[in-house]
């Protein structure tokens, strides 16, 4: 399944080359809503939020009152998880809270993810996984934990309903998705697996569906490589 992807920063649509260079921005919120109404879920994220320089919250609510979204950005308390889904998302994404590094050592904050599914449903959270040459990144990628995806989807498995692993190595870059790696980590967990990082052809989102894998996908759909 393609899941296309909304990334909000300073009240625009942007498409970012691995989280870091601007490479589109769109303001026409109408149109792409309007394509992506067709989907059964949208990917919403709010880096402002994620990289704790701001929020695009109004936009959130805007546009997750009108398509099905699972959202992302900053979502580090029960609380904030719990306004972001009664402002209409179907799902919260949950990044940086869920892992900590003191002393060099990396690790999962169980605790913090079993406190987010009483609270909310685990089957309305997603695990974002976002990784940087073999490591978790988080804090809007700007920081990296001593711990590795293979290492954290087994922790986290009782608690989320889907993981959300993000490649940051091919993000924006359009060169494909290692299909390797997906392989692997679907071996790990039973949720649903989301992949994004790189994808750019219909026979990959294929390829991926054909091991029980769902895709994002971004710049090729704003650049109209992918066709929605």
């Amino acid at each position: 399944m393609l899941i296309p992807s909304i990334d909000l920063m300073g009240g625009r649509i942007v498409q970012l080359i691995q989280g870091e260079k601007l490479h589109l921005a769109f303001d026409d919120f109408e149109y792409w809503i309007e394509r992506f109404s067709k989907y059964p879920l949208v990917q919403l994220i709010d880096l402002d939020a994620a990289m704790r320089q701001g929020d695009n919250s109004a936009l959130v609510e805007q546009i997750a009152g009108r398509l099905p979204c699972q959202v992302g950005g900053g979502i580090g308390t029960v609380e904030r998880a719990e306004r972001v889904l009664a402002a209409g998302a179907q799902r919260v994404i949950v990044g940086s809270s869920l892992f900590t590094e003191e002393n060099g050592v990396g690790s999962v904050n169980a605790a913090f993810a079993d406190q987010l599914a009483s609270a909310v449903g685990a089957e309305r959270i997603v695990a974002g996984i976002d990784s940087r040459n073999g490591r978790i990144a988080i804090k809007g990628w700007k920081m990296q934990v001593a711990l590795t995806a293979e290492e954290a989807i087994p922790v986290l498995e009782p608690f989320v309903g889907a993981f959300l692993y993000t490649h940051i190595d091919g993000e924006g870059l359009m060169q494909g998705f290692p299909v390797a790696i997906a392989s692997r980590l679907r071996a790990l967990t039973h949720r649903q697996l989301i992949v994004a990082g790189g994808i750019r052809a219909q026979e990959e989102i294929d390829a991926l569906a054909a091991i029980g894998v769902d895709a994002v996908a971004g710049m090729a759909v704003y650049t109209n490589l992918l066709a929605v």
